[in-house]
Parts: structure tokens; sequence; C-alpha cells
């Protein structure tokens, strides 16, 4: 999760509420969304032929993990990260996309331990407690995860720290946008900042059951600029953005052909 960071939360139970408009135009066009499926799909098929072949190696299962979880086939995704660690033993705690997967796998127990255990792995990135504060809501309620927000002595880079006092309550998600925006740092930091402060808000507001107001935000994280090509940890948590949004929209749309019916 910092260098080696996270590309992608579970379909969310409950009712979310119906948008009242119709919904906003995706920031995406339809032939890029039909080129990243058609991408997935393939690099799916390739890694199958590879694994039949050669069944050992891990880095096969890692790339077919990946293109299942961002095509939102998240029970699958999971299948391959465990595979990962039952031939390499050593990757159970560092594997924070099998956290990840498990989280949109409905298994949120399953998810905070691995965000616990990779904290033993890592005791700075505020990212993996902010994942299993997510996590930890899920499976919990958001009383108790809160009280169970890991602790942080060292500093982590921004906006972590600023979005983790958002899940103690110590902030509001505009207080953090400002001060993204009226910060002194260059415009490639500045697009970086937010993305990862658009994406967690979203995502919070998420599973806090406010569909609307999550998606609103996760459509900024999605058309941001500096996700998608920043590296592979941060493109994968654009992913994570990109699908989660995509299950908001399903949601809404599918609701709105019921009601037709």
């Amino acid at each position: 999760m910092r260098t080696v960071l996270m590309a992608g939360l579970v379909l969310l139970h409950g009712t979310l509420a119906m948008a009242a408009e119709p919904l906003e135009e995706h920031p995406l066009s339809i032939e890029k969304r039909a080129m990243l499926t058609a991408s997935f799909q393939d690099r799916i098929d390739r890694t199958t032929k590879l694994i039949a072949a050669e069944p050992d190696i891990v880095e096969h299962y890692s790339s077919r993990g990946d293109a299942r979880f961002f095509l939102a086939r998240f029970d699958e995704a999971v299948a391959d990260y465990e595979q990962m660690v039952k031939l390499k033993p050593e990757l159970a705690t560092s594997h924070w996309r099998r956290g990840i997967a498990y989280f949109y796998a409905n298994r949120p127990k399953d998810a905070a331990h691995q965000f616990e255990i990779y904290h033993t792995f890592d005791d700075v990135d505020r990212e993996n407690g902010i994942w299993r504060f997510f996590s930890q809501v899920r499976a919990t309620g958001i009383e108790k995860a809160r009280e169970g927000l890991l602790k942080y002595r060292k500093d982590d880079r921004e906006p972590f720290p600023a979005v983790y006092r958002l899940f103690e309550g110590k902030t509001k998600p505009a207080e953090i946008l400002d001060g993204i925006r009226q910060a002194e740092i260059t415009k490639d930091q500045r697009e970086m900042r937010l993305f990862f402060a658009q994406l967690y808000i979203g995502l919070n507001y998420a599973v806090e059951d406010k569909p609307e107001d999550a998606r609103a935000h996760l459509k900024e994280a999605v058309a941001n600029t500096w996700g998608p090509v920043a590296g592979y940890g941060p493109a994968y948590m654009w992913h994570v953005g990109r699908v989660h949004y995509d299950l908001l929209r399903q949601k809404v749309e599918k609701d709105a052909k019921n009601r037709e019916k």
C-alpha cells in the first residue's frame, strides 16, 4: 500500500436511496469503458492458460486476481489472491489487495483481519487504517469502528492524516478539500491529494449508506487525471473507485427499471 500500493466496496446491503434526477454523465466514455472490460477479460483468458501450464507461478494468480477484481468478480479475485498466499505464505501479512477483495466479497471480518496484520508490516501507512475502518464499519458498526481505529504515531503522506481525522470525527469533507485546494503545492501534488481525498470521502459516504453523496465524490476520483497513470498502487485504487462508482450507478439503473415494470 505505499510504493507497493494498491488496482480495483462490496455491493452495499440495505436500501440505496433512489436518485431524484437522471444519472450524471459517466466521467469515462463508453469506448473507454469497453476497452477496459475487453483488456481485463483478455488478461483473464491469457493468465488462465498460463496457470493451466504453470500452476505454481504466483505472478499468474496476481495478474488474474487483479483483472477479476477490476471486472467486479470479487469472489474469483479472492480465490486468486488466496492461492498466492498458499503458494507463497510470506505474502499473507502484506497482501492488502486480498483485504480489499474480502471487503467487496462481503467478508468484512476477514478484511479487517487482513488490515490488522498489515499494520504489523507497515505501521505508518494510514491508508491501511482507512480500509480497516471501512471493514469494521461493515462488521461491527460505525461506533465500534471509531473506537477501534488503528493508532498512528508517525506522519504519513497527505491527504491520509486529514482523511483519517474525518473517520475520527475531527474534520469534514469540505475542510479536507478546501485545504488541498489552498495548499502551496505543485499541480501534480494537488491532483494526487484530490484523487485520494475524493476517493476516500466517497467510500466513506458509501459505507455510511449515503449513495448519492458517495457517487458525487467517486465520480471526481474517477475523473482525476493523476490516479490511473500514477503507478501500480494508485492505479489499483483508481480502479477501486471506478468499480464502486459503477456499482452505485448500476444499482440506480436497476431500481429504475424495476419501477417501470
